[in-house]
């Protein structure tokens, strides 16, 4: 009877199926995401007025939504929805739960001579996962990146970190499909909408992981500057919410 049982479960133990809940049921579903990424969409947002994809990673960066505001799957860039999951990957690898950076952060940090030069080299995308299975599943809750960690490093805006009420960061928001500045202000009010945006302390003047525009001929004054894209994104910019407060200890 004991050998059994130990038979019994050792073999629970080895196939069993990967325990998605563990990882993403506290983010935002499929359902989620998409409802807010659609809001986004909607508003002004200062770039081309394009459709986007959006993507969720838990804090190991395990895909846990992926979803589009167009009517379907061709309506957005098809390469975007790739790069949406990069932007998801960077902002949770990168930040901690005393500093979060942005996507958008670390686009000055990267170039020659640039503190963080060579880091888009770094954690390359799983081509084989980011791109197997129907497309006609893409964007949808059976989108075959779910559950998958692609990797991926994208250095321009779009990708924000998640932080929790208590401050902590529990994962990454990447969308794209628009100019990379339009891509964050969209992130960032899909973030504050999933109400994950308790941002504790970040390289923006405000302590938060806001873009920057303070790159003139080339350089960063700050060292992490992003440019600007030809439109109004940057006015834009000046007017999304404040990332919200951190609850306090009790």
């Amino acid at each position: 009877m004991k050998k059994l049982t130990l038979a019994a479960a050792l073999f629970s133990t080895i196939f069993a199926a990967p325990a998605m809940a563990d990882h993403c049921d506290h983010l935002p579903d499929h359902k989620a995401l998409k409802a807010a990424l659609t809001e986004a969409r909607k508003e002004n947002n200062g770039g081309f007025n394009l459709d986007m994809w959006g993507t969720i990673v838990d804090r190991s960066g395990t895909v846990c939504a992926v979803a589009y505001s167009g009517a379907d799957e061709g309506s957005q860039w098809p390469g975007s929805r790739v790069i949406s999951a990069q932007k998801a990957n960077t902002a949770n690898a990168f930040s901690l739960d005393g500093l979060a950076l942005s996507t958008a952060n670390l686009y000055s940090a990267v170039q020659p001579g640039g503190s963080l030069f060579g880091l888009q080299e770094s954690n390359p995308v799983d081509a084989e996962e980011a791109y197997e299975g129907s497309a006609s599943d893409f964007g949808t809750s059976s989108d075959p990146m779910v559950g998958k960690r692609i990797g991926g490093v994208n250095v321009f805006g779009g990708g924000l970190a998640l932080y929790n009420a208590e401050g902590k960061v529990i994962g990454g928001l990447g969308v794209s499909g628009d100019s990379s500045c339009a891509d964050h202000n969209i992130g960032w009010k899909v973030r504050h909408a999933l109400s994950l945006d308790h941002v504790p302390a970040g390289v923006a003047a405000d302590k938060s992981d806001a873009i920057i525009y303070d790159v003139k001929n080339g350089k960063s004054a700050g060292g992490f500057g992003h440019p600007t894209c030809g439109g109004k994104e940057n006015t834009v910019a000046k007017t999304l919410p404040k990332v919200s407060a951190v609850k306090a200890a009790e």
